[in-house]
């Protein structure tokens, strides 16, 4: 081989032995080790090493197994560091046990076998190639077995059969020195011709052509799934369920042997390259209870032998079996309203929304979760979520914001409500469960978590009239004519009532049931005992569960499920090429469903491009994106604090909230920043425009006016003495038609006499986790002060712990009951 070749082989395609070794001597040596290396390499300005990034590297020590002498390596290679110029620095610095780490060998592997997944008849070609100081040999093997008449570089079989399948490995030999490739697996897919027929090569992308199928199956069963994907290098496999990835669950085929019933739901895998990323279809997995009947008091059988009885004198008690529930579908709308223009801001319904969201998908509800939605808004996301109830459904609706109860009706706020707000500015809870119960579905599940206080600005009555069903079930956070409270701290946690719920919701129990048990620990909490206490409403005279699993039934509108579904859809990530020769990884997350996560990063860039940089601009107007707020070096700066530890590193991120919002295609810019050192570090642009269609719940387009009169009429009052603001023109004037003539100058307080909690400032390090270990929220009713104005600071308690022990014995010592 060369010289020439080896130095300029690139250092991050150095072997992981020759790394390692060569790591081991810079780590020990202290004057000619990594330190005197890094000042070395930040004398040439080609890969700018500053002191910035030796503190990095030396912070690597505090590590277990940490090396400061591979991150400086990692650096230099990301900044395009040849092996030639590593061993020129390493002459210079002196150390001679270092530089033989990395001089060329007698022999070396240029080419390694790569894995492959390829369907049967299909041929197989693995190449090795490598060379040595004198001519080299090749010798294959699968497993521990010699490949008969293989002794070049390449190992063709063809065709290739499912025998075929296994671990394939070169040794390469040069006179008397010889190494080993690395191991090559090999898939081979057995797929009919009806398949098969439009895959004719690889051309090194993925292709989908196995799909799982649906399975019925009686506990104690195997669960037995299978999907394949042809590519190389050979796809890696996670199956998840219920939108969770199943641990361990990273071939091909998941095999789960003497399933129970806790095992149902929905399932797919993911699909992954060196690139590209898929989805199968998401089937359906039902597991019923192996029913055993008594005959005559003395024999058991199952099921499967009911039939080999006659009638005679055998009596069977099957009445004495439980009937298996089912749901036909699940569907569930989460809404979380915090940033209120007319009235004091909340935090907690944003993780209230999100913690809820995973729990519910784990139970196989399809779920749409919305922050911060105007009147307009609310009221289509009601409609869109009508639309999908159907005889049979599982509909649940939970909504976490300011509220009030007049008469027995309660009432949610939208964003943009005024104030005071009356009964046509707010939906009305019991008009949309009489619009569910209309669907005829198999129940209907309203958690509220909102304050329950009366609303002396609105004299209206309303009068729904439901009808006498068994299948409501009502959860209020709190007890009729009282506050909802919200736990306060410098950062983020749940509410009191999603703290407790979120412990019992993936319970295999009654609804109610649950509830009861939110409703005991909730009672337990001293922070809020004895001023809010949890209230079940409840019709059900089943023993239905959020676990119940899904059987479809024929009145499924699927058309609209689809679309529901799809509010939830994320584009797909880009690899975005510049002329320059930069690469850009174009990647999206959704922290809900109208709010959506863009981050850049770079792939690849030149050799002599010392700086480079992709950056997101030119969005909408429709979403009032602030710039200062844009493409910041961690999710936190930009607002991102759910999804920050599932995020890619080292990235550029942005954050799109409101995209309900959104009137048109989406369409932006990535620009793309870097500096060459020939060009005295003179910036140069390219740009991209990207168009991803309607992301997320944009697809719904819930901005425009309210297009259905179901949900409007049924929610307005009768005798209002103000009209609803959704008939004006557009969303633009519902802050000023209708109004002028009721604002009241001077009134008093929404809650009069409200004892609020008090807890003042949150203990510095009282947990002394993450920042998510301190995440925390909550959902109030506005408080008015004598002016008629809110009041300027919200007195609640704070909770800085997940230990409810912890909390009472730290905390309960510091609440105060205020007059306001």
């Amino acid at each position: 081989m060369s010289d020439t070749l080896e130095r300029s082989t690139k250092i991050h395609l150095l072997k992981e032995q020759v790394v390692r070794r060569l790591c081991e001597v810079l780590d020990k040596s202290k004057s000619k080790g990594w330190r005197k290396l890094g000042e070395i390499v930040g004398n040439d300005r080609r890969f700018k090493v500053s002191s910035d990034d030796m503190e990095m590297c030396s912070l690597k020590v505090l590590e277990v197994e940490g090396s400061p002498s591979r991150m400086l390596l990692r650096l230099m290679g990301e900044r395009g560091c040849s092996v030639g110029h590593l061993m020129d620095y390493l002459q210079t610095l002196g150390n001679s046990e270092a530089l033989e780490c990395v001089k060329p060998s007698a022999l070396q592997i240029l080419i390694q076998p790569q894995s492959v997944a390829l369907l049967s008849g299909h041929n197989l070609r693995l190449t090795c190639h490598a060379v040595g100081k004198s001519p080299v040999q090749y010798q294959w093997f699968k497993g521990k077995e010699e490949v008969p008449n293989s002794c070049s570089p390449d190992l063709v079989i063809s065709p290739v059969h499912q025998k075929d399948a296994g671990f394939y490995i070169c040794r390469v030999n040069c006179g008397d020195v010889f190494e080993f490739s690395q191991w090559a697996q090999v898939d081979v897919l057995n797929v009919a011709m009806s398949y098969g027929q439009s895959y004719q090569s690889l051309d090194g992308r993925l292709k989908l052509v196995i799909q799982p199928q649906s399975k019925q199956l009686y506990t104690g069963e195997t669960l037995q799934l299978e999907c394949g994907a042809v590519g190389r290098p050979i796809p890696r496999y996670q199956w998840h369920r219920n939108g969770v990835p199943i641990p361990n669950a990273t071939k091909r085929n998941l095999m789960i042997p003497h399933v129970m019933q806790d095992r149902y739901g929905r399932y797919r895998c993911e699909i992954s390259g060196s690139a590209e990323r898929m989805w199968t279809n998401e089937v359906n997995v039902l597991i019923a209870p192996r029913i055993s009947i008594q005959i005559s008091g003395a024999v058991e059988c199952s099921e499967d032998d009911v039939y080999a009885f006659g009638g005679g004198s055998s009596e069977l008690f099957l009445n004495s079996v439980p009937e298996q529930l089912y749901a036909t579908d699940k569907v569930a709308l989460l809404i979380g309203n915090l940033s209120y223009q007319n009235h004091p801001q909340l935090k907690a319904p944003m993780v209230d929304v999100y913690d809820l969201t995973n729990l519910l998908r784990q139970l196989n509800f399809k779920v749409v979760s919305l922050l911060d939605l105007t009147e307009s808004e609310m009221r289509n996301a009601v409609d869109e979520f009508l639309l999908l109830l159907h005889k049979g459904v599982y509909g649940l609706l939970y909504y976490a914001g300011h509220g009030y109860e007049n008469y027995g009706n309660s009432f949610m706020v939208p964003v943009d409500a005024p104030n005071p707000y009356r009964s046509a500015n707010c939906l009305c809870v019991q008009s949309i469960l009489k619009l569910m119960q209309e669907k005829e579905t198999g129940l209907n599940v309203f958690l509220l978590d909102m304050c329950r206080k009366r609303n002396i600005h609105d004299d209206s009555t309303q009068n729904v009239v439901l009808r006498v069903t068994a299948n409501i079930v009502f959860g209020y956070a709190t007890c009729q004519d009282a506050e909802a409270f919200e736990l306060s701290s410098s950062g983020f946690t749940n509410g009191v009532f999603v703290k407790f719920l979120k412990k019992r919701l993936l319970d295999d129990e009654k609804i109610t049931v649950v509830l009861d048990r939110v409703a005991e620990d909730m009672g337990q909490f001293d922070a809020t005992k004895g001023k809010q206490a949890l209230e079940i409403r409840s019709s059900l005279s089943e023993r239905r569960a959020l676990t119940d699993p899904i059987m479809p039934g024929d009145s499924a509108d699927h058309g609209h499920s689809r679309q529901w579904a799809k509010a939830h859809e994320l584009p797909e990530t880009m690899c975005l090429n510049f002329d320059c020769g930069a690469q850009i990884k174009l990647g999206f997350a959704a922290e809900f469903s109208n709010v959506l996560v863009i981050y850049t990063h770079i792939i690849k860039k030149p050799e002599d491009m010392s700086f480079c940089q992709a950056h997101v601009t030119d969005f909408s107007q429709d979403l009032d994106v602030d710039p200062k707020e844009m493409n910041r070096e961690t999710p936190e700066e930009t607002g991102i604090y759910l999804l920050s530890s599932s995020l890619p590193q080292h990235c550029l991120y942005t954050r799109l909230s409101s995209l309900q919002k959104l009137r048109e295609e989406l369409v932006f810019t990535v620009c793309l920043q870097g500096t060459f050192t020939a060009m005295d570090d003179d910036p140069v642009h390219w740009t991209k425009s990207i168009n991803i269609g309607k992301p997320l719940i944009a697809r719904l387009d819930l901005h425009r006016a309210v297009r259905r009169n179901s949900c409007l009429q049924t929610c307005l009052m009768p005798h209002s003495p103000s009209h609803s603001p959704c008939h004006s023109p557009g969303p633009e004037h519902h802050h000023h038609l209708h109004y002028g003539s009721h604002q009241v100058q001077d009134y008093t307080r929404l809650c009069p006499q409200h004892p609020c909690l008090d807890i003042g400032e949150s203990l510095q390090g009282a947990t002394g986790g993450s920042f998510y270990d301190n995440l925390s929220q909550c959902h109030y009713e506005p408080n008015y002060n004598s002016a008629g104005g809110p009041l300027s600071k919200l007195s609640i308690p704070i909770e800085a712990s997940d230990d409810i022990t912890e909390l009472q014995t730290v905390f309960i010592n510091s609440l105060q009951l205020q007059q306001q």
